[in-house]
C-alpha cells in the first residue's frame, strides 16, 4: 500500500513542476510583453494576459501561481523530514490546492464569460491545480487509512 501513496506523491511532484514551469512561462510573457510567447493559433493568451484580471494589486496572477506551486513543492519536500507532522502538512496541501482550484474556476469563468478569450497556458494551470487537488484528497485519505492500520496493529 505504501507504493500507492508514493505513486501519488510522484504524480503530485510532477504535476506541481509542470504547473511551476507554466506559471514561470506566463510570468515571463507578462513581464516582457513578448506576444510571440503566446503562440499564435493556440487560443488567445495575449488578450487574457493583458486583461485587467491578469493582475492582483499589480502582481501578475501567474507570479502568484509560482508562489503556490513552490509552496506545494516545499511541502512535499519537508513531508518526509517531519513525519510526525505529515497529517498537518497534507491538510495544508489540501487547503492550498482547494484555494487554487476555486481561484482557477473563477479565472476560467472570467476568461469565458467576461474576457471572451481562453489562454491555453491558463488552462494547463487549471488542469494542474485540479490534479493536485485530487491527489491531495487521495493522499490525505491514504495517510489516515495507514495511520488507522498502524493503531489497530498496536492495539491488536
Amino acid at each position: 500500500m505504501k507504493m500507492k501513496n508514493d505513486g501519488l506523491k510522484k504524480i503530485t511532484t510532477i504535476v506541481a513542476l509542470i504547473g511551476l514551469i507554466d506559471a514561470v512561462y506566463l510570468t515571463i510573457e507578462k513581464i516582457t510583453q513578448n506576444r510571440a510567447m503566446c503562440l499564435p493559433g493556440l487560443g488567445d493568451c495575449w488578450t487574457v494576459s493583458n486583461s485587467q484580471y491578469s493582475q492582483v494589486f499589480g502582481i501578475p496572477v501567474s507570479a502568484l501561481g509560482i508562489v503556490t506551486y513552490l509552496i506545494i513543492l516545499l511541502l512535499l519536500f519537508i513531508e518526509n523530514r517531519y513525519t510526525a507532522r505529515k497529517e498537518i502538512i497534507l491538510q495544508i496541501t489540501l487547503g492550498i490546492t482547494l484555494s487554487g482550484i476555486i481561484y482557477s474556476i473563477y479565472l476560467t469563468y472570467l476568461e469565458i464569460a467576461v474576457i471572451k478569450a481562453v489562454c491555453p497556458f491558463c488552462v494547463i494551470s487549471a488542469i494542474a491545480m485540479s490534479i493536485l487537488f485530487v491527489c491531495a484528497i487521495l493522499r490525505l485519505i491514504k495517510n489516515q487509512s495507514e495511520f488507522k492500520t498502524q493503531l489497530e496493529g498496536k492495539n491488536g
